[in-house]
């Protein structure tokens, strides 16, 4: 998988400026209203979501059995009568699968020899709300397991204050306790109330060293939305004119329908470039979409459309 590492620079706030929120929300909505992605082209676009999606379970209830029949559909994430209606000899597999840190060691057994990595939350997530010492204690357990991506979240409270060298700080701990795993910093944009702090957040993420910035966690009241993806698009962009440097980009959570999996790529299609239609720099965070997903490919291969206790996800 092609990751390029984001080296940390120093902080340098020069680069913060005011993000104007109904001119974000109007350039969104035309993104994808003059987009009709139809037909054979459409079941591309899904497949390549599909090697681009971080398959994820993040719950309470989560066992070693659940993550491992999750691993197994990453595996093999369509059904046979699928692919051989579209052509297809190589099975797909999702670009990741995300779990806490105790199921890690049993995700990598399960995706052993598939070339999927392991995804790993950590850091106190989702709220973050731990002193410093133990969240990078949690990374460190995490990337001894296995995890070969670790999914971090900030303290939310640094970016709501504007104390810019306290968050820094403490994404560059982060990195350096990630050592040879790839870092995301999970922005929970929907706590940070303003377009103007998410991309305020997004260059410190990218100057303390995240390899990927992304949305949320998934457990905030607002979580992934499109004027939101597009200032942190904007963000990276601005970052590599800035540096030469190439980060990635992670939306997650509300994402759940096969045209979720249009939208975000045709964000990126547009942001920034083909070159970030590629798991190497673009993930959407979720699993429900991957059911839909395979629904409308079997729409697409039957003229039908299946009922969705059909495509169950594991």
């Amino acid at each position: 998988m092609d990751h390029p590492d984001n080296p940390a620079l120093p902080l340098d706030t020069d680069l913060f400026h005011a993000v104007n929120r109904p001119a974000a929300e109007r350039r969104a909505a035309s993104l994808v209203a003059r987009r009709s992605i139809k037909g054979a082209h459409q079941a591309a676009w899904l497949l390549n979501a599909i090697a681009c999606m971080d398959l994820t379970t993040l719950a309470g209830d989560d066992t070693p059995d659940r993550v491992r029949r999750l691993c197994g559909k990453a595996r093999r994430p369509l059904a046979d009568h699928i692919m051989a209606g579209l052509g297809l000899d190589d099975m797909p597999r999702t670009g990741a699968v995300c779990v806490y840190p105790t199921m890690v060691s049993a995700a990598v057994q399960a995706l052993d020899g598939s070339g999927i990595p392991v995804a790993s939350v950590a850091t106190g997530f989702p709220a973050g709300l731990m002193p410093l010492d133990l969240r990078l204690a949690e990374i460190r357990y995490a990337v001894e397991q296995g995890a070969q991506e670790i999914d971090i979240v900030i303290t939310r409270a640094h970016v709501l204050g504007g104390d810019w060298t306290a968050l820094y700080d403490e994404i560059a701990a982060m990195k350096d306790a990630c050592g040879a795993a790839h870092m995301k910093a999970i922005l929970a944009t929907g706590d940070l109330v303003t377009l103007s702090n998410v991309y305020a957040a997004s260059i410190v993420a990218m100057q303390a060293g995240a390899d990927f910035i992304k949305t949320s966690t998934g457990k905030e009241g607002v979580n992934a939305t499109l004027p939101v993806g597009l200032t942190m698009c904007r963000a990276i962009r601005d970052h590599r004119a800035a540096t030469g440097n190439i980060v990635g980009f992670k939306p997650a959570g509300g994402m759940k329908t096969a045209k979720d999996a249009l939208n975000w790529q045709v964000l990126m299609r547009e942001e920034l470039g083909r070159d970030w239609l590629r798991p190497g720099l673009f993930r959407l965070g979720a699993s429900s979409m991957l059911g839909d997903i395979e629904r409308q490919l079997e729409h697409h291969v039957t003229g039908r459309y299946a009922a969705s206790h059909r495509h169950a996800l594991a």
